[in-house]
């Protein structure tokens, strides 16, 4: 009788600790998540009849505030005073369909559910206030708009960061929405708003800028040129590469060719300022290999979400198959592999290599912040309805990409694509500048290709204040000066901002 017991008595235990740990998991682990859920009207009610905390720039423009809608049942709206200018970054706050962007990621701050904003009268019990908290970005609304109005109406993305802390500055992609129609309390308002994007080919709801994946093209030259020096199998003065039109890879007759039949070689820093195909084809082929190669490309996140502090970041991609090993390279140099073709053309990313603006300013960050990658992130600071600070991001690193000798080279052979190279168009004068140019070929007739363009940039002889990337997707034409014609005019417009006083507080755009 005292073993049956016992064994009840140690099933009910087991089975009150397993409902222990699942109303533990509904309760704590997935609370976020089911307080966010559209479906969720108690929560809906609650939100939507208590004021949301606001979302601004740096700067102190407004971006996103509640406003009160003069209705029973519903008491605030939510409202984007810079409508589409911050639209991939807010996000939207909808009954309907939920929160997106910063909205959603910083809910528990908005909704003063965060912990350092409970019972805020301890500090001034004397003060009458919410317990919703605001979030401060550190984008700039200057930069943000100088990137809408140098883009223009061309599709594409501009991403500025601050290597030093991986703060980002900008960060816009076209086409936008008007994310105020979207968050309408009205579904008559809202539901085919968000069908009209849903159903659109051009996608304007979808963040180009860090969750939409291209081709990189030649500014993936930046990552096989740091993956051959930290081998040790590339270095400044070798291999010096043949001057050749094209380059035939082994196992293969099908020839990779320089941009308008151009002959080009020489040793790295040569090669980088001409974006020469030929002889980084070579290079990551022959030379580096696909161990080589595939370390390269993971050590600056590929394979892997670059973690911004915002929802869904897409994956940026470098194919790590390569077959089985067909013979061994010489001294010196790589073993060859079936797929040895496919790693010539993804090392001047091209193949299957993809890649996110985001992923690609990431790349230029590294190298001017002396081989680390720091997490990018939108949130600066969280600060109570008062004004005070309860929370600031703590920076972080995210990647180690390279030796701080490495990153010296590299940031050395940049600069010298900035003088008299292909990114020359990027030059300013008291301004050290690194950059590499890219037109990815689309395989199009006519041809079209996307202009790329990575930099980084500062005060001579201190470090880089700003690392950028910009893309301007689908344009006419593949000429290795696509990049430097088409992005250039971008980047220079957002260095030069960048590098000037930020706005005083509450001085930024408003439209």
């Amino acid at each position: 009788m005292n073993r049956q017991i016992r064994r009840l008595t140690v099933g009910i235990l087991v089975l009150f600790g397993l409902l222990f740990l699942r109303l533990t998991q509904i309760q704590v682990v997935q609370a976020a998540d089911y307080t966010q859920r559209p479906d969720n009207h108690r929560q809906v009610e609650a939100d939507f009849n208590s004021p949301r905390g606001t979302i601004s720039s740096i700067e102190g423009t407004v971006l996103a505030r509640s406003v009160e809608t003069g209705s029973k049942k519903y008491k605030y709206q939510r409202e984007y005073p810079t409508n589409e200018l911050f639209a991939h970054v807010v996000g939207t706050y909808s009954i309907q369909f939920g929160a997106e962007g910063v909205e959603r990621r910083y809910d528990d701050a908005l909704t003063g559910r965060l912990a350092e904003l409970q019972f805020p009268g301890f500090k001034n019990p004397f003060v009458e206030r919410t317990t919703a908290g605001n979030v401060v970005l550190s984008l700039r609304a200057d930069l943000q708009d100088i990137a809408r109005s140098q883009l223009g109406g061309r599709k594409g993305s501009v991403v500025a960061l601050d290597p030093r802390t991986g703060a980002i500055l900008a960060m816009w992609s076209f086409p936008s929405f008007d994310p105020n129609p979207a968050s309408s309390n009205d579904v008559a308002v809202a539901r085919p708003y968000r069908d009209l994007l849903t159903l659109s080919p051009d996608k304007p709801n979808l963040a180009r800028s860090y969750r939409e994946r291209f081709f990189p093209g030649s500014t993936f030259k930046v990552v096989t040129a740091t993956a051959g020096l930290e081998s040790g199998r590339v270095t400044e003065a070798t291999p010096v590469f043949p001057k050749v039109r094209s380059y035939t890879p082994p196992l293969t007759t099908r020839a990779i060719s320089n941009f308008d039949g151009s002959t080009c070689g020489g040793a790295l820093f040569e090669i980088l300022k001409v974006s020469c195909n030929t002889s980084f084809a070579e290079m990551g082929a022959e030379y580096l290999g696909p161990d080589i190669m595939v370390d390269g490309a993971q050590k600056f996140g590929f394979n892997d979400a670059v973690p911004i502090d915002l929802p869904q970041p897409a994956k940026s991609v470098f194919p790590t198959d390569y077959g089985k090993k067909v013979r061994s390279g010489q001294p010196g140099k790589a073993d060859i592999y079936e797929n040895t073709p496919a790693l010539a053309q993804a090392s001047i990313g091209q193949n299957d290599v993809a890649a996110t603006p985001l992923q690609m300013a990431a790349v230029a960050a590294g190298v001017a912040n002396g081989g680390t990658i720091m997490t990018p992130h939108v949130m600066d600071r969280i600060e109570d309805s008062l004004g005070s600070t309860v929370r600031r991001y703590e920076v972080n690193r995210w990647r180690t990409a390279m030796s701080a000798t490495t990153a010296e080279t590299m940031r050395r052979a940049m600069i010298g694509v900035v003088d008299g190279g292909t990114a020359a168009r990027v030059a300013i004068p008291g301004v050290e500048i690194g950059a590499k140019t890219g037109t990815a070929q689309l395989g199009t007739t006519p041809a079209k290709s996307h202009a790329w363009m990575i930099a980084f940039a500062g005060p001579p002889g201190q470090q880089a204040q700003v690392a950028v990337a910009v893309i301007v997707e689908g344009q006419e034409g593949a000429s290795e000066q696509t990049g430097g014609r088409v992005a250039a005019p971008i980047v220079k417009a957002i260095i030069q901002a960048a590098l000037s006083a930020p706005p005083t507080p509450g001085a930024g755009t408003g439209n």
